[in-house]
């Protein structure tokens, strides 16, 4: 049954972060608010955890799994940045936006897209993520908690508890998310494909949004 963690939004409990972080680094899988939704997330490198992660949304090999880190010194360590990427991804993180890039060779290959060998990195602009992120000191592997027959993702944690308990190693409460994904976005080179539409800003990641915020 998953442990249940109430941590403020705002001003989370070191205590409960870093037991948090321990159940990520024992091989759990949990559920912790961001500033788009509410996402559900294992050690870069559990390779079982991940698994889980595929049951639970029943998820293909193809799906891209996202690197969510604490800063873009630490995207700078999975990706393949050029400078006019790194200017744009400076301008519009943290935030709600999934970047898909390049991936280098920190990156292990059952994450990387099987075709493109790229990976999607965010970086969240929210407490309790970037706290669980700090405390760890490497990317939390993540996906949307977008239940399967499901096209929004979950916002209750006291619904996610209910459905998820015996599914997940813990749920952290920290009141309602949004219902939106992040926006999605592939850079190569400054060239910018939007993915799919999320809670990002599209207008800002229009050719003279993005001169403006480089």
């Amino acid at each position: 049954m998953a442990q249940y963690f109430q941590i403020h939004p705002d001003n989370p409990q070191p205590r409960l972060i870093k037991r948090a972080v321990e159940i990520v680094r024992d091989g759990g899988v949990i559920v912790y608010p961001t500033d788009s939704s509410y996402a559900i997330g294992c050690h870069i490198g559990d390779k079982q955890a991940m698994e889980r992660v595929r049951r639970i949304r029943r998820l293909d090999d193809r799906h891209n799994f996202t690197l969510v880190c604490r800063d873009l010194s630490e995207v700078a360590l999975y990706a393949r940045l050029g400078n006019v990427d790194y200017r744009i991804l400076r301008a519009y993180t943290p935030g709600p936006y999934t970047f898909i890039l390049p991936a280098t060779r920190e990156v292990p290959r059952r994450l990387q897209n099987p075709r493109r060998r790229t990976i999607g990195l965010r970086v969240p602009d929210h407490a309790i993520a970037q706290a669980l992120l700090a405390e760890l000191r490497e990317p939390l592997m993540s996906v949307t908690l977008i239940l399967p027959g499901e096209t929004v993702p979950m916002n209750d944690p006291e619904e996610i508890r209910e459905r998820l308990e015996h599914q997940v190693d813990l749920v952290i409460d920290g009141g309602q998310c949004a219902l939106d994904p992040t926006t999605v976005v592939m850079l190569d080179n400054g060239l910018v494909e939007v993915r799919r539409r999320g809670r990002g800003d599209i207008a800002a990641l229009t050719g003279e949004g993005i001169a403006q915020g480089a």
